[in-house]
């Protein structure tokens, strides 16, 4: 007999659940968060276990890898695609569970991509990194609006994260609170200045683009830290059936619901990898400072809209851009994408 597995995971327990092929319920189980417990129930059903359904929770991990490695069918559920009947009475983790099972029963499950266990540790460090950029910029607008209240003027970011010069300590020198909270602020951005680079360091001599992929240092304000930023989140590009798939898995899509001409309310705007979302929208930011054909796109925009829809737009070109490249293996054409 057929047998389907849900496993609905929560941070520190999970609720097993396990159905034959007409759908019956024959098990169920909260069990804590611990591999060996979890494989040892689910091998009494081994032997007629088509497949394990995990929900893509943020701690899928450890539960997904020690499956498979146990050699069971593992399945990862895209939690955004899951429908649930919104005029059920009640829902818990039980039900959630015997529902991952169904959906993998009746073949309906909307599956997510595992990516490759190999490559996971060096994405989280781009990650990583990520994270301190943002730690970083947070900073640095902070410090700026104290120098720009007190002092009349506007310091460049590039004059505040110079690490061998201080720009900040003389313009706020004449007030000893304001000097120490530009202090403060200066070491800290230092500070995260040198780990971002730490980083970047340690990854450039680590990973090289693959084959596929090297073609992204040819669109305009992609390096190298971006462009193994924008592979790793990628993975496969054909796992994308189209560019405005991948698009909109970059977020770079309207999530706007419309009925004769009239809104009715917004999709989930979550819905896809922030990661590539962030490293498109460094890119548009990167591409209208230095690339005169991308600044006159935005600036065209900029003349109908405002900065933050200009920039998106921007942003959405180089993602289309860059599926095309990884697709098609050809380098980026200005002429393509602007025109």
């Amino acid at each position: 007999m057929k047998l389907y597995s849900g496993i609905d995971l929560h941070s520190t327990n999970s609720y097993l659940a396990i159905i034959n092929g007409r759908g019956k319920r024959i098990f169920n189980e909260k069990l804590p968060n611990d591999l060996s417990t979890i494989v040892q129930r689910l091998e009494l059903f081994s032997g007629d276990l088509q497949g394990v359904v995990v929900e893509s929770t943020y701690n899928w991990y450890w539960l997904v890898d020690g499956l498979m490695a146990e050699g069971f069918a593992v399945h990862l559920a895209n939690p955004s695609a899951i429908q649930k009947y919104t005029g059920l009475k009640h829902t818990d983790d039980k039900h959630d569970a015997f529902w991952l099972a169904e959906m993998l029963r009746l073949d309906i499950l909307p599956e997510g991509y595992i990516y490759p266990k190999e490559e996971r540790p060096i994405r989280d460090l781009l990650r990583k990194r990520r994270h301190l950029v943002s730690l970083r910029t947070s900073m640095l607008i902070s410090l700026q609006n104290i120098i720009t209240r007190n002092c009349g003027i506007t310091l460049r970011s590039r004059d505040i994260t110079r690490v061998r010069e201080d720009h900040v300590s003389p313009l706020l020198a004449d007030n000893e609170d304001l000097a120490l909270a530009g202090q403060v602020s200066k070491e800290s951005i230092d500070f995260l200045t040198r780990q971002i680079r730490s980083i970047e360091t340690f990854i450039e001599r680590k990973l090289e683009l693959h084959d596929g992929y090297k073609e992204l240092l040819t669109v305009p304000g992609i390096g190298k830290i971006l462009g193994l930023t924008i592979m790793l989140e990628t993975g496969p590009v054909e796992r994308f059936k189209n560019v405005g798939n991948y698009a909109s898995y970059c977020r770079l899509v309207s999530s706007r619901w419309t009925s004769n001409d009239k809104t009715k309310g917004k999709g989930n705007k979550k819905n896809g990898n922030k990661y590539l979302s962030w490293a498109f929208s460094e890119a548009a930011e990167f591409a209208r400072r230095y690339d005169e054909k991308a600044r006159a796109y935005y600036n065209c925009k900029m003349r109908k809209t405002n900065f933050m829809v200009a920039h998106t737009a921007l942003a959405h070109k180089l993602a289309r851009a860059a599926y095309h490249i990884m697709r098609d293996h050809v380098p980026f054409s200005s002429e393509k994408i602007f025109t």
